[in-house]
């Protein structure tokens, strides 16, 4: 074997293990400073963990289609809530089948729970209506808002021209036009109603509770022209939007092509609407996003159409461009309730347009999300509503975590019997792979929205074995070379490129298989696929970063090079063979002699 020649500093690992060991301690450093920055010191827990809501939806057959309850249908459905809910940022929700007509969606407990208990309930078809009359002023209950629905009426104009400003759409507005007379109010909701004529004075507070009371027609100064126009201005004038029963019945059995009458709410008060024939659907909508106007700097909601949704788009805003207040509106409905009512002042053409004027930015997503997931091949009824508690996954966890600590301890055992000295590595490696785990879990929590569940505690667990079997291979080979009669220092760095080989086909098979389990799985397996893959990362890390460094250092301390007893590499315990020998040649012949373990 040739020694080393004077003068040369052996490259890489071996002459500056201190480089690699002083990145991953600012790894560590940065990542634990970053948890504290960001408030985020624990990992965000599961539905399993952490309690949440669990809402049973069944699905209700329609009149014409008895078929359409069927397991694509189904399907469909669960792919296109569970979009709602995601896009809220609500993550580790989840959506599926159960049985042959319910979906169960189970929301964790955390910020945007209640916004989607709200999009989840709001399961039926998404419609846009052209604003007939439109009245408000009747206070809003806290909290009762459909969430998206901006304050004041925003205006819609075509995507990327210059959109009004916030305040524009506001000035459009009816609502932001005084019209609290009542005789206005009514003057409006008559002429939608009826061909031009003598105007009908509104109902007086009296005359609409009394008509509420009789379930009559509110008397008018003259006749209505048919008994459709005039029962609907009777449900419109008795429709108390701050009644929550009578807002879920206002639109039960109106269909697409009929009008009706529906609530929304505008800022801090409620507005009631008389719609016209539903124009354009939710399956017309191609896709939509709340975003900020660069021109602006505002929010807004930016549509695309498909092309036949185009066409009737078009159709719709080029009717109510020549239209007055409030006649100039199309109101979008989602689930009967009025969720924004944008203005048109030109026909809008070419299959895109934005909405702008007032939004927040979680308005403006809010509203995106319900445009572009609203329409659902099925109607659903919210069958139950649950709030599942933390108890049970929490004991499960508790469990979880005494059979991890169990094996942790079997396996600090074994490597303290057999390992000896080399154990305390291991210990130290077993440990920094914990503390990254845990900070960029924790990290994940608030950048991604990962949530950790029962089965992600699994793959934590399970990573610990894979870790440790990283240890063990190059522990292994370094015994090996000291067998074949080499002294510690040229061991620990013979046995490194044959140990770091077998350890990145182990770890990359590993890594292979949490990756095919986190795509073809959905649900909770994914989680346990997630951390799976995350912690045989962190084990190439930590064994290149970490381990070896340490190795290189510690074999040039006299407890472990000396070999001694206890430090698990005495060659007389291993069985080594005698010292390698190199040849010398004299001049009267060749000498044989032992290698010096400072050349070797």
């Amino acid at each position: 074997m040739a020694a080393p020649k004077k003068g040369r500093r052996p490259t890489g690992a071996q002459g500056r293990p201190g480089r690699a060991l002083a990145i991953i301690l600012i790894a560590m450093v940065a990542l634990t400073a970053g948890m504290f920055l960001t408030k985020q010191t624990t990992p965000r827990l599961g539905i399993d963990l952490a309690g949440g809501t669990s809402i049973t939806l069944k699905a209700k057959s329609e009149p014409g289609k008895p078929d359409a309850i069927n397991p694509t249908n189904m399907n469909t459905a669960v792919g296109i809530i569970e979009r709602r809910v995601n896009g809220l940022g609500v993550t580790e929700a989840e959506v599926q089948t159960q049985g042959k007509d319910h979906i169960i969606v189970n929301i964790p407990k955390g910020m945007n729970e209640q916004q989607a208990r709200e999009q989840v309930g709001t399961t039926a078809q998404l419609y846009f209506r052209p604003v007939l009359a439109f009245t408000s002023g009747e206070p809003a209950a806290p909290n009762a808002s459909p969430s998206g629905s901006p304050s004041g009426s925003p205006s819609a104009s075509p995507s990327g021209s210059g959109a009004p400003k916030a305040g524009d759409g506001k000035k459009a507005s009816p609502s932001a036009t005084p019209s609290s007379s009542a005789t206005s109010q009514g003057r409006a909701l008559s002429e939608a109603l009826k061909a031009p004529g003598s105007p009908t004075p509104s109902p007086s507070a009296s005359e609409s509770k009394k008509a509420d009371d009789n379930k009559a027609p509110t008397p008018s100064a003259t006749p209505s022209p048919d008994a459709a126009a005039s029962a609907l201005q009777a449900k419109f004038a008795a429709l108390d939007c701050t009644d929550e029963k009578q807002r879920a019945t206002a639109a039960q059995g109106v269909k697409p092509e009929e009008p009706m009458v529906a609530c929304g709410q505008r800022g801090d008060t409620w507005g009631k609407w008389v719609l016209g024939p539903a124009a354009v659907n939710g399956q017309d909508v191609d896709d939509a996003k709340g975003q900020i106007d660069q021109q602006s700097g505002q929010w807004i909601v930016t549509m695309q159409f498909t092309d036949k949704g185009a066409d009737k788009f078009a159709k719709i805003t080029g009717d109510l461009a020549a239209k007055q207040p409030p006649q100039n509106q199309f109101a979008i409905v989602l689930d009967g309730q009025v969720i924004s009512d944008p203005s048109v002042s030109q026909a809008l053409t070419g299959g895109n347009a934005q909405i702008s004027g007032g939004f927040t930015q979680q308005s403006a997503q809010d509203l995106g999300n319900m445009l572009s997931y609203g329409a659902l091949p099925l109607s659903f009824q919210e069958d139950s509503v649950t709030t599942v508690t933390a108890a049970l996954g929490g004991e499960q966890l508790k469990a979880g975590l005494i059979a991890g600590a169990i094996g942790l301890l079997l396996v600090v055992i074994y490597l303290l019997v057999y390992y000896r000295g080399l154990a305390f590595i291991a210990i130290v490696s077993l440990l920094v792979s914990a503390i990254l785990t845990y900070t960029i879990m924790a990290l994940l929590g608030k950048g991604i929205g990962f949530a950790l569940n029962l089965p992600a505690v699994c793959g934590a667990i399970v990573a610990i074995g894979i870790t440790a079997d990283s240890f063990i291979v190059y522990f292994e080979r370094i015994r090996d070379e000291i067998r074949e009669g080499r002294t510690l220092r040229p061991a620990v760095e013979r046995a490194w490129p044959r140990a770091r080989r077998t350890i990145l086909v182990s770890d990359f098979v590993s890594f292979l298989a949490a990756a095919v389990l986190f795509i073809v799985t959905v649900g909770k397996v994914q989680g346990f696929a997630f951390t799976l893959g995350l912690t045989t990362l962190l084990d190439v890390v930590v064994v290149f970063l970490f381990t070896k460094p340490v190795m290189t250092l510690l074999a040039r301390t006299k407890f472990f090079s000396s070999g001694h007893p206890w430090s698990g590499l005495d060659p007389r315990r291993l069985g080594a063979k005698p010292p390698l020998r190199r040849s010398r040649r004299t001049g009267s012949g060749t000498v044989s002699a032992p290698v010096d373990a400072k050349e070797a």
